[in-house]
């Protein structure tokens, strides 16, 4: 889109954005916000006020729905796009055809327009997505630049010239033909995306989201589909920034490609960042400063040069150089700092009832078959065999080590049975039934659940967010009953049930504080509570007791005896050999990726070939 005087656009990019925790008790932190928005909706009322600056608002609302779509996109899910100005002009050009050609009434032609873009979205999304790391931003920049030449050669959007005569938005007989009538129609429109958004972020679906920053791997361990999560961020940007496209074109009244270029794009890129990536309300003071500071650099540079020309472009770079090197998370977190505003707290509900169990498979209500039994179990990177023809089992009510030195293929082991790594040949059967090579998210509704060597935990969740996590499985509520707030009651309980786990690990008093912030030892033991929310039949632990102290480690230990006389089965692997010798029923002595040894913990401790092997024991 284009502002009253036209401009060229600064490139931004993302780095370092911190993501603001969902909202959790936000009456407190809603009351300034909304007091703004109030205050705001008397702007047009003020005698004098001139015409420029309603219309300098209203762009600065279209281009804060954009900029909020980007924040759950990027600041939150982590993908970066430079495409969101061919969502804007995909609904533009929707209620421009539509009204103009087949005399649609403008409020009929925004659920058509909110359609085209969000077919438009998946369609782009299903094959973008499969990229990562940088290859994802290029080819969105390669959809953007392909939009723009597309609806400029083509008759059906009248190539470079456009398509003007777009009727206003009207209601009965009263047109939004001007700034102000408009002006609360935009800003209406950004209230609705403001809610919608932190109702999104703070549920099931919000935290599979928020999730996608701490890795795949983890998030489909809990029964994530992190495919659809990453769709469904992508298609939601897409309508907010389609839903701006649409109040654009009945604010201009004409539409043509000149707004909806890759300039557009990483301009909007940039307010998200420049407000705060990951913080809805930094999207709507990113969208403000911007469009405010370069409309008055494009005033004053010229009267301070003598000359006239793109400056603004210069010292804009200039201005993002320098934002990012003294503010890489954006301005809102400095802005709530000078408020003194406090991190909320959520309230834990006891009376909010249980959470449903986890639906067991027929095979784990059967009792005549080993938890897991893996057979002659292989992976090869390459010519490496890290492991070869591996065969174990645990048994139900049991707690198993796996234990080897360091490149033994231990965690190698865990990712295979877990499915976070495909075997290259072997069998994986749990509870009998055929597990081989299915994904990670189908072995957890399997009733497995682990933790992982090197903590993975969401850095912009708390830590009952973060165990919440693990009961995604257990809740079923989806996008629209998020969006609505539908789903409070089972929010009620999956928290309930976060906070009754963390009691049970004694982390209780450190519900609300950042994951992030806690020790390593703590954040290991935060991993533990995850996993049980899920509401397991198996646990898998890499390395749990590593960071603890001595007393910390003799509490696991009792909290992992008492899982297994609860009928929980534990498979773990640790390198501290007095922590498993007290520990296990049962050890699995790997050399090389091979099976060296099994036995019970006095058994492995006299065995000749692990004595042989360790230099004198393993202790």
């Amino acid at each position: 889109m284009s502002t009253p005087a036209s401009t060229d656009n600064a490139a931004g990019s993302v780095s370092g954005a911190g993501v603001e925790t969902a909202p959790r008790g936000r009456g407190a932190r809603l009351v300034a916000p909304l007091a703004a928005l109030a205050v705001s909706a008397l702007i047009p009322l003020v005698p004098g006020l001139p015409q420029f600056w309603i219309t300098l608002l209203n762009y600065i609302g279209l281009y804060a729905l954009v900029a909020i779509g980007l924040v759950v996109l990027t600041g939150v899910g982590g993908m970066t796009s430079f495409g969101q100005a061919m969502f804007v002009g995909a609904g533009a050009y929707t209620t421009a055809i539509l009204t103009t050609r087949y005399g649609v009434n403008p409020w009929l032609a925004l659920p058509a327009a909110l359609a085209v873009t969000g077919v438009f979205a998946w369609g782009v999304g299903a094959v973008t997505l499969r990229l990562s790391g940088h290859y994802l931003p290029l080819a969105t920049i390669a959809w953007n630049i392909s939009f723009f030449y597309i609806v400029g050669n083509l008759d059906l959007f009248a190539k470079f010239d456009g398509i003007s005569g777009i009727p206003p938005i009207a209601i009965g007989g009263f047109a939004f033909s001007d700034g102000p009538s408009l002006y609360y129609l935009i800003w209406g429109a950004v209230a609705l995306a403001v809610i919608a958004t932190l109702n999104l972020l703070d549920s099931r679906v919000g935290r599979a989201i928020r999730a996608l920053r701490g890795g795949v791997v983890a998030a489909e361990s809990f029964g994530v589909d992190t495919g659809r999560a990453r769709i469904l961020a992508f298609v939601y940007a897409a309508l907010l920034a389609g839903l701006s496209g649409w109040l654009y074109a009945h604010l201009q009244r004409a539409v043509n490609p000149s707004p909806f270029g890759l300039n557009a794009s990483i301009e909007y890129l940039l307010m998200a960042v420049v407000g705060g990536a990951g913080s809805v309300w930094g999207a709507i003071l990113g969208a403000g400063l911007v469009t405010i500071i370069r409309d008055q650099l494009q005033d004053w540079l010229p009267w301070l040069i003598g000359a006239r020309g793109n400056f603004e472009a210069i010292a804009f770079g200039v201005i993002l150089v320098l934002l990012l090197q003294n503010a890489r998370d954006g301005l809102w977190p400095h802005v709530l700092r000078l408020c003194k505003a406090r991190p909320a707290t959520r309230c834990h509900h006891a009376e909010a009832g249980e959470l449903a169990p986890r639906a067991r498979s027929a095979g784990e209500q059967r009792a005549d078959a080993p938890v897991l039994a893996v057979r002659d179990l292989r992976k090869q990177f390459g010519g490496l065999v890290a492991v070869n023809d591996l065969s174990f089992a645990v048994g139900r009510r049991e707690i198993v080590g796996l234990i080897g030195p360091n490149g033994a293929g231990k965690s190698t082991t865990f990712d295979l049975v877990t499915g976070v790594t495909p075997p290259t040949s072997g069998d994986i059967r749990y509870f009998g039934e055929e597990a081989t090579g299915e994904r990670a998210r189908v072995i957890a509704r399997r009733g497995v659940a682990r933790t992982f060597q090197h903590v993975r935990l969401a850095a912009g969740m708390s830590v009952i967010e973060n165990v919440a996590l693990g009961a995604h499985l257990r809740g079923h509520a989806g996008a629209v009953g998020a969006v609505l707030r539908l789903d409070r009651a089972e929010e009620a309980r999956i928290f309930a049930e976060a906070h009754r786990q963390l009691g049970r690990v004694g982390l209780a008093d450190l519900a609300d504080r950042p994951a992030v912030s806690l020790a390593l030892g703590q954040q290991r033991i935060v991993e533990i509570a995850r996993a049980l929310c899920l509401d397991p039949s198996m646990l898998l632990l890499d390395e749990p007791a590593a960071g603890l102290r001595h007393r910390e480690k003799k509490q696991l230990a009792a909290l992992l005896r008492q899982l297994r006389d609860e009928g929980l089965s534990i498979l773990l692997v640790e390198h501290d050999m007095d922590f498993v010798m007290g520990l296990t029923d049962r050890l699995v002595v790997m050399e090389f990726g091979s099976r060296l040894a099994e036995g019970t913990p006095e058994e492995i401790r006299n065995n000749p070939a692990v004595l042989e092997a360790y230099l004198g024991g393993v202790a």
